[in-house]
């Protein structure tokens, strides 16, 4: 049986290497070939020994998830759609602006926390993405966007600088693997991305939390997206069983090793849902004792969706309100919507193995209510 070398790390390789007699720094070697250069092709890995070429091609491969879609938006955003098997596809964004290019990628083909307000969530869950297919995303769009060809090192000018993971999926549910994702984003010999510019969006799955934080502990967005357990019961179900003290309490403790001194607080702008004065200041309340920033996201409708996009001055007003009280807060523009790449639209394909009641199958669409700009 073949192994994919993408789905393993500097430690993966190391074993892996070991247990066919070889050396520790071929995993060092191999690690730069795959992730730094970009390179499938072990014949082209010219340092390494001809004889461990070929015990390469023997037990081993270099199999990212295959591109079957690449459009770009008229504001230079670029969507990229995989193939991951199983007729299931995910979406990957990548939002260029002029300090820095950012990749928004999956975790899993669709989700299981079904929130209200998400069209990911409207198509079920599938199963966990490898690997390979989390930092693949990474790989290809690399690829694409022409960083290998142009010979980007780990101390140079990044096409790609920032990786946010929020795109299908939540990723604190596929926790082994994404932490093994975002150890090779951030090995100096794979990616060498900085904790800091690496970010893991979470709807809040607690004890998750507490093992990023141990295990690789990166920057933190949470999913918000109401003031009280009431609402967010409601708009994300997950809360009935990590309530926002517990959730609060977890923001706390993974600000003690975090790479940033906040969390990101996002927050979907549902009109006459969440988006009220009160609930700006109850929102105060409720964080008032962890450092944050928020992040506003206009809802971006999808078919079916009951809800709406608050109108552009209650956006403003409830920005207002949180600014007034000293709390960094921005509202995020809209970003690849003629592609369906804006934030709500990242939605792929899957086949629902959850066969909730109810159970729409959307189109071919991306939704990304939770990326980072």
């Amino acid at each position: 049986m073949t192994v994919n070398l993408l789905d393993l790390d500097a430690a993966g390789l190391t074993a892996f290497f070991a247990e066919r007699g070889e050396k520790p720094f071929r995993a060092r070697q191999v690690l730069r070939w795959l992730h730094r250069f970009g390179q499938l092709d072990f014949d082209a890995m010219t340092d390494i020994a001809r004889s461990l070429r070929e015990k390469l091609r023997a037990t081993a491969q270099v199999l990212p998830p295959v591109v079957i879609a690449d459009r770009l938006s008229d504001d230079g955003t670029r969507k990229f759609l995989f193939d991951v098997g199983g007729g299931n596809a995910v979406e990957a964004v990548f939002i260029p602006e002029a300090e820095r290019g950012t990749l928004c990628i999956s975790t899993q083909a669709g989700c299981a926390l079904d929130c209200s307000f998400c069209s990911t969530g409207k198509q079920g869950f599938n199963r966990n993405l490898t690997v390979a297919e989390i930092v693949g995303q990474l790989w290809q769009a690399r690829h694409s966007l022409g960083a290998y060809a142009a010979g980007e090192t780990a101390g140079g000018e990044r096409v790609i600088s920032n990786v946010v993971l929020m795109g299908m999926g939540e990723p604190l549910a596929n926790l082994d693997n994404t932490v093994t994702a975002l150890r090779l984003m951030l090995d100096d010999n794979a990616y060498g991305l900085s904790r800091r510019r690496v970010t893991v969006s979470t709807s809040g799955l607690v004890p998750a939390m507490d093992r990023l934080r141990d295990e690789c502990p990166v920057a933190l967005a949470v999913s918000l997206h109401a003031p009280n357990d009431r609402l967010r019961d409601e708009l994300v179900p997950i809360n009935r069983k990590y309530p926002l003290h517990e959730l609060m309490s977890a923001c706390l403790r993974y600000l003690e090793k975090a790479p940033r001194d906040f969390v990101t607080f996002e927050y979907v702008m549902l009109a006459g849902v969440n988006d009220s004065d009160a609930q700006a200041r109850e929102l105060l309340a409720l964080t008032r004792d962890v450092p944050c920033k928020f992040n506003l996201i206009p809802f971006n409708p999808f078919p079916g969706s009951p809800y709406h996009r608050s109108s552009a001055p209650r956006i403003r007003q409830f920005a207002e309100t949180l600014i007034d009280a000293g709390v960094v807060t921005t509202t995020r523009k809209t970003r690849g919507d003629d592609i369906d790449a804006a934030c709500g639209q990242l939605a792929g394909q899957v086949l629902d193995r959850t066969q909730r009641t109810g159970r729409r199958v959307f189109p071919l669409r991306l939704d990304l209510q939770r990326v980072s700009g």
